[in-house]
């Protein structure tokens, strides 16, 4: 009678340290190319102006911020990143230079992503 118990705990044990690993890497990475139009410099603020086909969104970061670069315009591409992930307590977004074969290159800053409606 003991053993199917010893056994049901180990298995549970088992599936508890392995599960969230296996869960979080198959997190989907939501990539999109972007065209970044403008920067400016604001109060501290990073207020990048881009655009993703025909949606116009800001990136904004604080100037100070070790993850802030101000970008110049261009080519690149973007992460969003999931819910409560990231420096700032709204959408996150990272931005990496696109690379010849138009896969991400170098992680360039991480921002707050804002949509303009």
């Amino acid at each position: 009678m003991k053993a199917p118990l010893i056994l049901f705990v180990a298995v549970l044990i088992l599936f508890l340290l392995v599960a969230p690993g296996a869960l979080s890497s198959q997190e989907q990475r939501d990539t999109q190319n972007i065209t970044v139009k403008s920067k400016e410099v604001n109060n501290g603020v990073v207020i990048l102006s881009a655009q993703n086909g025909k949606n116009s969104f800001e990136l904004q970061c604080n100037k100070d911020a070790s993850g802030c670069a101000i970008l110049e315009p261009g080519d690149y591409a973007m992460v969003r990143l999931p819910k409560n992930h990231g420096l700032y307590d709204c959408a996150n977004a990272e931005v990496y230079r696109r690379s010849a074969n138009s896969e991400e290159g170098g992680l360039l800053g991480q921002y707050c992503l804002i949509d303009r409606r």
